[in-house]
């Protein structure tokens, strides 16, 4: 059952917190799941949520820390000692425990991992600190299970047993040589199925996924999903393996790609919350806006030059604001569809076909939305039949011509290493605006002769 903060539960909270009463505060939150408390620290002030966090153990807080939204983590972060940081970080595995000394400035930083009381944790954290966090090194953590392949199963049990007491979860048995290059992985079946005699050698699989550490987290999380892995070893420039990343990790990715791009598609330019200041939001929001609006300048000055034709054929103009609109939605559709297919990877043939495929479908459909309208705007709203037939032919030439444009930008985006949601967003609704506004009103010019 889905845990729900309720007004009471958080009322009961800030009582106990006021009257300075931890013994019931430590029994309440602690029948709770970190992320539940998490939650619960979203809602309450900086200074109640570090009380909380100095009375209960560093065990549930360490898992807290890795919950909290960013800004909050923030602002307990300020409010705690390097030590006490130090004391969180003891907990957390190391690709945790590294991603938040990220978060920190630089002369805290140094002060937090000199106050690690683990000598070759503070190493792990160091090391992976030195990645970009968007690679494959940037995401992985350096818990794992690794055997030898000289070892006998009897030797792998002992040393497994040894290595697992620090790894929160055993995803896979990794094999390497004398040199750490990684050279297969190892069933839990086969080893408790096999003779305790037999050589590792002999019973590994060797074949094994695996990724780069300078590889993208997008790569890695391509790679996972495709395979359905829960776990994806890591190895250097050498195939010495260095760590592994987990599911956990991945779909952490996944959701702020989708965030990205929903916020791109959106004309939004920065990776911005509903919580952030009005300065922030209107960086983000800005610059797109103001794309619209010359895109919008652009469609008046287009229909100045067509002023004459207006006021002898007034009607042209009701239907100018259709014309945009099925433009911007067909341009809209058409771009969502590839961009989702390039997210996918599942796009395949050549942009030609891709092109043809799109031709055919727009045709299909405009000529169906185009009869309705032509028989709509003649029985319903009286129109002369030479102006449906303009408004008719526009409509099929702009869905043509839009979904081509929602097609093809995409893929050109995508081609020269821009993100292609940029196509999903103001820039193709703006750009078919346009298109579909000089069309209607080039059609009708070449019809009616003015």
């Amino acid at each position: 059952m889905q845990f729900k903060i309720s007004k009471e539960l958080l009322e009961q909270i800030e009582q106990l917190i006021h009257a300075k009463n931890d013994n019931e505060l430590e029994i309440l939150l602690n029948d709770l799941h970190h992320a539940d408390i998490a939650e619960i620290f979203d809602e309450l002030e900086a200074e109640e949520a570090i009380y909380i966090f100095k009375i209960l153990d560093s065990e549930k807080t360490a898992e807290i820390l890795t919950e909290l939204e960013e800004d909050v983590r923030e602002k307990i972060l300020r409010g705690l000692s390097a030590k006490e940081i130090a004391e969180e970080l003891d907990e957390l595995d190391t690709d945790d425990a590294a991603d938040i000394i990220a978060e920190l400035p630089q002369s805290k930083k140094e002060e937090v991992i000199s106050e690690l009381e683990d000598v070759e944790h503070a190493k792990d954290i160091v090391d992976l600190l030195r990645y970009d966090e968007d690679s494959a090194g940037g995401l992985m953590g350096k818990e794992l299970v690794k055997v030898n392949e000289n070892w006998n199963v009897l030797t792998c049990v002992k040393e497994m047993r040894i290595q697992a007491e620090n790894v929160t979860r055993v995803h896979s048995i990794y094999v390497v040589d004398d040199e750490n290059r990684l050279k297969g992985r190892l069933s839990l079946k086969d080893l408790l199925t096999t003779s305790t005699k037999t050589p590792i050698s002999e019973v590994y699989i060797k074949k094994v996924d695996s990724v780069r550490v300078n590889d993208s987290n997008v790569e890695v999380a391509r790679i996972m999903q495709k395979y359905d892995l829960e776990a994806i070893p890591v190895v250097d420039e050498m195939g010495r393996l260095v760590g592994r990343i987990t599911i956990d990790d991945i779909v952490d990715v996944i959701k702020d790609e989708a965030d990205k791009d929903y916020q791109l598609a959106a004309g939004i330019s920065q990776d911005v919350e509903a919580d952030d200041s009005i300065l922030e939001l209107t960086k983000a929001r800005l610059p797109w806006l103001v794309l619209a609006l010359l895109g919008g300048f652009i469609s008046v000055e287009m229909l100045g030059l067509f002023e004459g034709a207006m006021k002898e054929h007034y009607k042209l103009f009701f239907f100018t604001p259709l014309i945009a609109a099925m433009a911007g939605n067909v341009g809209v559709q058409s771009s969502a569809i590839i961009v989702q297919g390039l997210a996918n990877h599942s796009i395949s043939g050549s942009i030609v076909n891709r092109l043809l495929k799109e031709i055919s479908l727009s045709l299909l459909n405009g000529v169906i939305l185009a009869s309705i309208l032509f028989l709509g705007s003649h029985f319903l709203l009286g129109v002369e039949t030479n102006i449906g037939i303009i408004v008719t032919i526009a409509l099929v030439s702009v869905i043509i011509i839009a979904s081509l444009i929602g097609t093809s930008i995409p893929l050109l985006l995508n081609k020269f290493g821009i993100d292609p949601a940029l196509a999903t967003g103001p820039f193709i609704t703006t750009s078919n605006d346009i298109c579909g506004i000089l069309i209607y009103f080039s059609i009708a010019k070449l019809i009616l002769g003015f």
